[in-house]
């Protein structure tokens, strides 16, 4: 879809008074109940502001690209947040100083100050996500809640054939948790396949890397626990396209778990997928 029909609300300039400090942000999901800010427990997101606030002496929130569920784990989430020019840390020396006071689980691997209008979440052109999974046969003790296990992999050939109709624009209400409130079930992928790699013990681990402007609520472990079974059954890659179009929740199969889920990447290239607009126009 043309990137006028996401309808994203405006972003207003940061105030002449304020500085607005981008973070580039990796954390073990596992030890965490997601990115947001909640009740039951403990948040990536509270976790950060309350280290900045201790760090600066004010009440500062934190926003976020976008949220990750519990168990999901980032290698590059981005945050912004506004301080006051009366603080004088300079944008670079937050990173070091925040990972004084930050548990091991949380780092942050950059940090610097925006100029323009930016904005964590509305300004974001792309998403990227990947999936590591094992046969159960090659887990180590140090890929708990890490990479996730299956009985068996399937032909990686075969799961290409399945990832090959995610990409494109479609309506993903198949792979789309009836929790999801968005009005519009259609988002853009502009990559989606399989790797074979080797952790760093040599044993062979698959990767699913997907790409896209915005993801619907467990689309992703949706999307992956679908094909992992569908693969382990060898069926054909028309049953995984068979699904999608289907846009029925209930025709798509297990949801897989959290543990071999990263948020690996944000972008905020207006050019890297520009291809993608102009396929569409």
């Amino acid at each position: 879809m043309a990137r006028s029909d996401w309808h994203r609300p405006q972003v207003e300039p940061v105030p002449e008074d304020k500085r607005r400090i981008k973070l580039t942000i990796s954390y073990d999901g596992s030890a965490f109940h997601g990115w947001q800010c909640q009740d039951n427990g403990v948040s990536v997101q509270d976790t950060i502001q309350r280290a900045l606030n201790d760090l600066t002496g004010l009440e500062i929130s934190v926003l976020g690209s976008g949220r990750t569920d519990r168990g999901v784990h980032a290698l590059g989430q981005v945050a912004h947040f506004d301080v006051p020019r009366t603080v004088t840390i300079p944008a670079e020396k937050y990173a070091v100083a925040l990972n004084t006071k930050l548990p091991q689980s949380v780092r942050i691997l950059s940090s610097e100050e925006c100029t323009g209008v930016f904005h964590a979440r509305f300004t974001a052109m792309a998403r990227e996500y990947r999936y590591y999974v094992k046969a159960k046969e090659d887990m180590l003790p140090f890929d708990t809640r890490h990479i996730a296990g299956v009985h068996h992999l399937p032909p990686i050939e075969l799961l290409n054939s399945y990832a090959s109709f995610i990409k494109g624009t479609h309506d993903f209400t198949a792979f789309c948790s009836a929790r999801d409130d968005c009005p519009s079930k259609f988002r853009d992928i502009y990559e989606s396949f399989w790797s074979e790699e080797r952790d760093i013990y040599g044993r062979r681990v698959y990767v699913y890397t997907v790409c896209g402007n915005a993801f619907l609520y467990h689309q992703v472990r949706s999307m992956v626990g679908t094909m992992l079974s569908l693969g382990q059954n060898g069926s054909p890659a028309e049953a995984f396209r068979d699904i999608l179009e289907s846009r029925q929740r209930s025709k798509a199969l297990q949801t897989a778990v959290s543990d071999g889920l990263y948020l690996s990447r944000i972008s905020y290239d207006e050019e890297e997928y520009r291809w993608f607009e102009e396929d569409v126009e």
